[in-house]
């Protein structure tokens, strides 16, 4: 599980580094502020990405899974760059701080509990529809309220993501463990606890984040 951990907070570490690093060249202001269709590219790119790993994952080798992992670590980077603009340095840092603490101890809750959180992978999967279906509405719709009631749902919905796919990921982590799909199995595990960290963040920057 070591080696699952160690991809996640990679990936975090790099996704951070681009968008930092784009935010603070301009480009990122260059690129989503500007018409055209490269930043609607920049911000569904990552979902073209997951799914390639997600159905892929019988036909890909493990050495272009890690090379598409880390490729859509940079594209989040870019697509996140923006929040650098959006918000304060300081708040950026508290709040991800606060997901780094949040994020441990559940995911420490989900690998050591005796009880069985398999029963709430139908409810967790039916939230997280909701939510998207929410999220896109709204785009639409421009609500304050129902943006507050999106992200406060999102910061709970993810929190229960991370303890239930950690006690899936370890379960699936030593039903492979000394067979060739071993590293495939932790980039997949890798991607869902970045996804899961990510999302948890974002949601909760629209709490934690100052635009002073």
């Amino acid at each position: 599980m070591l080696s699952v951990y160690n991809y996640m907070a990679l990936g975090v570490l790099l996704t951070g580094t681009v968008a930092l690093f784009f935010a603070t060249s301009g480009m990122a202001a260059s690129i989503f502020g500007s018409p055209g269709i490269l930043k609607y590219i920049i911000m569904f790119a990552p979902l073209a990405f997951i799914m390639v790993l997600s159905f892929g994952i019988n036909r890909l080798s493990t050495g272009a899974m890690q090379a598409l992992f880390w490729a859509f670590a940079a594209i989040m980077g870019i697509s996140m760059s923006t929040i650098f603009i959006r918000y304060t340095g300081p708040s950026i840092a508290l709040t991800f701080f606060s997901t780094t603490a949040a994020f441990a101890g559940l995911s420490l809750y989900g690998y050591t509990t005796k009880r069985d959180l398999s029963g709430f992978r139908t409810f967790l999967i039916m939230g997280l529809v909701g939510l998207i279906v929410a999220s896109i509405l709204n785009i639409f719709l421009g609500s304050g309220t129902l943006s507050f009631v999106i992200s406060a749902v999102g910061v709970l919905l993810f929190a229960g993501l991370t303890a239930y796919d950690t006690q899936r990921i370890k379960s699936i982590y030593y039903q492979v463990q000394g067979t060739d799909f071993l590293g495939k199995a932790v980039i997949m595990g890798a991607l869902n606890l970045y996804l899961d960290f990510v999302n948890m963040f974002q949601f909760l920057l629209s709490f934690l984040g100052s635009r002073d």
